[in-house]
């Protein structure tokens, strides 16, 4: 059940601050777009400087161990961890999708996912809650979500017309799939911060619709949320075949309506579950090398105009990878999973590898 300044939500108690005497269930998502305890919390959230996360941390992330240990998501994937282990998660490159952050108020354990469909909420939640409630279903539990800029016209996205089906784009299905099911599940889901939908939008001098933040990073010992993005050397570690998973893992049953499964908390590594991918994908990415560029952002992204610079690089280097492997067990063989294990000096290194990776 979702609480807002420590009482329970519902559009029946928040139906003196509606202007509508109707009670659709997705007018859960607009009540609590509207509510003015998340509406403030927004604005001090969108007052913090975005922080730029690079390998060599920035020093405001150094601890006093001087050594930040921290946890990079990509699409589709989650992590719990353990604030005792490991000072930070975060994730970016979020447009359309959404910087899921649940966390336990007691104990500091922290989930951080990065959504990027319905179909995947419902699941993608029991896999975020098994080691953060640890069967206490009384556990207050606070809750962030920033990403899914307005990605349709506010014509339609805005006001009691966000409940309204078929022209909602991908931004609006997936905040709705996510409140909705917080609403329905018996934990208790403080949300603190909702930058989403049009709380997350700003436009271009043509009026193009841009998101203002697509990243988050949380502290873990303390649940403070900071705006941020990362480099390229601190998406990390191997980032292509964890990109790679998001894609493929379409094609394989094993991981339909999932997360993908990516760290260990009790052992702090990164164990990227196996995923496997077929001829089709491969022949689909030998047609699309010959794209330009604007063409593969108009094939390969949800929302074109508002992706970063690093897209179609990111998209050529995924391609020519899988182009190089085909074969999915050339990657994960006897499908087994990879595994990366913290060094002395905070980078990544390949257990039964000499080679280390980038990134703390």
């Amino acid at each position: 059940m979702i609480f807002v300044d420590g009482l329970p939500f519902s559009l029946k108690s928040s139906s003196s601050s509606s202007s509508s005497s109707k009670s659709q269930p997705s007018d859960l998502l607009v009540a609590l777009m509207e509510h003015q305890v998340l509406v403030s919390a927004t604005h001090s959230f969108k007052s913090i400087q975005e922080r730029k996360v690079s390998a060599s941390m920035d020093s405001k992330l150094i601890t006093s161990s001087n050594s930040s240990r921290y946890v990079y998501l990509f699409q589709r994937e989650y992590a719990t961890v353990d604030p005792s282990l490991v000072h930070y998660v975060g994730t970016d490159e979020a447009t359309t999708c959404v910087g899921v952050v649940i966390r336990n108020r007691k104990n500091g354990m922290t989930s951080v996912s990065h959504m990027d469909s319905p179909k995947i909420v419902d699941i993608g939640f029991s896999q975020m809650l098994a080691l953060v409630v640890d069967h206490n279903l009384d556990a207050d539990l606070d809750v962030h979500l920033v990403g899914a800029f307005e990605d349709v016209s506010p014509n339609h996205a805005s006001g009691r017309s966000i409940s309204q089906g078929k022209r909602d784009g991908y931004s609006i299905p997936l905040c709705r799939k996510i409140v909705e099911t917080m609403q329905k599940r018996p934990e208790k889901f403080h949300v603190k911060t909702l930058c989403v939908l049009r709380h997350n939008t700003k436009y271009d001098s043509q009026g193009n619709a841009l998101p203002i933040f697509n990243g988050l990073l949380v502290e873990t010992s303390s649940g403070t949320l900071i705006p941020a993005s990362f480099d390229k050397t601190s998406r990390c570690p191997d980032e292509i075949v964890r990109r790679l998973r998001v894609s493929s893992s379409h094609e394989d049953p094993s991981w339909q309506g999932k997360l993908l499964d990516t760290y260990d908390t009790k052992t702090d590594r990164f164990i990227i579950a196996p995923c496997s991918w077929t001829k089709h994908l491969v022949q689909i990415v030998l047609s699309l090398q010959s794209l330009s560029d604007s063409e593969i952002l108009a094939s390969c992204s949800t929302s074109p105009l508002a992706e970063g610079p690093e897209f179609v690089d990111n998209e050529r280097r995924l391609w020519n990878y899988l182009i190089k492997n085909p074969d999915w067990r050339t990657t994960f063989p006897m499908r087994q999973p990879r595994v990366f294990e913290r060094t002395g000096d905070g980078c990544w290194k390949r257990a039964g590898f000499s080679s280390q990776g980038q990134g703390t």
